[in-house]
């Protein structure tokens, strides 16, 4: 577990969803959207970091009644969700998308594009479908993801997701390494759960520069909070870096060990019993707090 003092009052919260705000069915906890709509009516700022697309935030943001900036897809693309205009985003370069276009219709896993918060695929992205939802429900079905026009967006691809067997999964990384190398981020993982025949692999791939740490970083300098001011909440790998560089983090209970060494606090609650964020809210600012 990470050690901080704790010299300041905290400004700005931010809350990861899937695993924390949100449980398994993507609905979240009442006692937790009381306590974060609690903050902001004293004045604290609340925001969002998920790994979703913006499609797929916009409904919690309403459900915590959040005016601002909020980050997504793990920091590649910071939204407004006063607009609903892109504040920043992270996309790969035309060069590099069509080398990672490539290496997916190389090796043949399902594949889904993620460009202009919409998510693409075709007929072989049809049996994993409810895996995917969880970054967005705004999905269209081409005839070919691998011909479809978004991968040439004047925005550049924020992301790809594939789901396949061991050899697609790892052969498009190693193809990714070889031709697009540090431009690109790559995470390949086992699916949770293991539930296709013919498929038990992941890979998720952004280009490189941007990080859930990196968007909470981006969204306390455009409040005019201090890092030190912070306090994160997330659950899985991909919070680490946020919950690193905020003031004080939170790990819900069911994160792995890696996770929660990486924060300052740990929470016994999950995201499945609800309340974990609550509890946060009082160890971070306490009773007094919420009355400033």
């Amino acid at each position: 577990m990470r050690q901080r003092a704790f010299s300041t009052k905290p400004k700005l919260v931010a809350v990861d969803l899937d695993g924390t705000l949100l449980d398994a069915l993507g609905n979240p906890h009442p006692a937790d959207v009381k306590a974060l709509r609690a903050l902001q009516a004293v004045g604290v700022i609340v925001t969002i970091i998920t790994g979703r697309l913006y499609s797929g935030t916009r409904r919690s943001a309403e459900a915590l009644g959040i005016k601002g900036p909020v980050g997504c897809v793990d920091g590649s693309h910071v939204v407004s969700t006063e607009t609903h205009k892109t504040l920043y985003h992270r996309g790969f370069e035309p060069i590099h998308a069509e080398l990672v276009r490539a290496s997916f219709e190389k090796s043949g896993p399902a594949t889904f594009l993620f460009a202009n918060d919409t998510i693409v695929h075709d007929e072989h992205g049809v049996p994993y479908l409810d895996y995917v939802s969880t970054w967005s429900t705004d999905v269209i079905r081409a005839k070919s993801v691998a011909e479809h026009p978004l991968w040439r967006h004047e925005a550049g691809v924020t992301a790809v997701v594939a789901v396949g067997t061991m050899p697609q999964i790892m052969g498009a990384a190693k193809h990714i390494e070889e031709t697009v190398g540090v431009n690109a981020q790559v995470a390949t993982f086992p699916t949770k759960p293991l539930k296709y025949l013919d498929a038990g692999w992941g890979m998720l791939v952004r280009a490189a520069g941007g990080n859930k740490g990196s968007a909470l970083e981006w969204i306390a300098n455009h409040h005019g909070v201090k890092m030190e001011e912070t306090v994160a909440i997330g659950d899985w790998i991909n919070d680490l870096p946020m919950l690193r560089a905020a003031g004080r983090s939170f790990a819900m209970g069911q994160a792995p060990d890696v996770v929660r060494e990486g924060a300052t606090d740990l929470l016994v609650e999950t995201a499945g019993e609800g309340g974990g964020i609550a509890r946060a809210v009082e160890i971070a600012f306490g009773h007094e707090g919420l009355k400033r």
